[in-house]
């Protein structure tokens, strides 16, 4: 699994639940930086226009640097490099919390990932956010969280949801109402299968 690390600019209180192997990949984006010297972890790319870090940038990285006046966050360059790059896995640090504008593009960068064959991440020490398109998923139990399925797209028809407090089986669910939430997984996995549509899949520590 080519597994690559992205470090964004926003909240990012606690780093100990990052795992980084030597095989792996660092990109910090912009001020994602940050996070990642105060976390000790050196980067093998910076990319950004720079605009939110004013530090020395690191020697050994390859630097990436763009233009104040771009459709792409910062995030979202890094994410492309990655994919660009070949990655197949993806997981964002520092990408929720403070402006919700910015959690929010976030989340719809986890859509531009997956519709390029990669799965992203977006993850704190509270929570983690994915994306579930059609066919069948297996989600391992988190202790302590609960487990929540929305709809991403305007509809999403699971044909089954079980190992769950909540079972589900047939039913659409729409972008409307959160039918999915705050689910808990009761068995060792939950098993989604999905007809039809795109799932918002959230853990969030009690």
């Amino acid at each position: 699994m080519n597994l690559w690390h992205v470090f964004s600019g926003g909240e990012l209180k606690d780093a100990g639940f990052i795992k980084i192997s030597a095989a792996d990949t660092v990109i910090c984006a912009d001020s994602g930086l940050v996070h990642a010297e105060k976390s000790g972890i050196s980067p093998d790319i910076v990319i950004g226009d720079f605009d939110s870090y004013s530090g020395i940038l690191p020697e050994n990285a390859e630097i990436i640097r763009s233009v104040p006046e771009k459709d792409d966050s910062d995030t979202m360059l890094a994410v492309k490099t990655a994919i660009e790059r070949g990655a197949e896995e993806i997981r964002i640090y520092g990408a929720l919390g403070g402006r919700f504008d910015h959690a929010f593009a976030n989340v719809q960068t986890l859509k531009y990932a997956m519709d390029r064959g990669c799965r992203a991440v977006l993850a704190d020490s509270e929570n983690e956010i994915m994306l579930a398109g059609a066919g069948n998923h297996r989600f391992q139990r988190r202790e302590e969280s609960y487990f929540s399925v929305f709809s991403y797209s305007e509809q999403l028809n699971v044909v089954r949801l079980s190992g769950v407090k909540y079972p589900l089986e047939n039913r659409v669910l729409t972008a409307s109402f959160p039918l999915g939430l705050s689910n808990e997984i009761t068995g060792a996995y939950a098993e989604l299968e999905i007809g039809y549509g795109t799932a918002l899949i959230i853990f969030s520590k009690k």
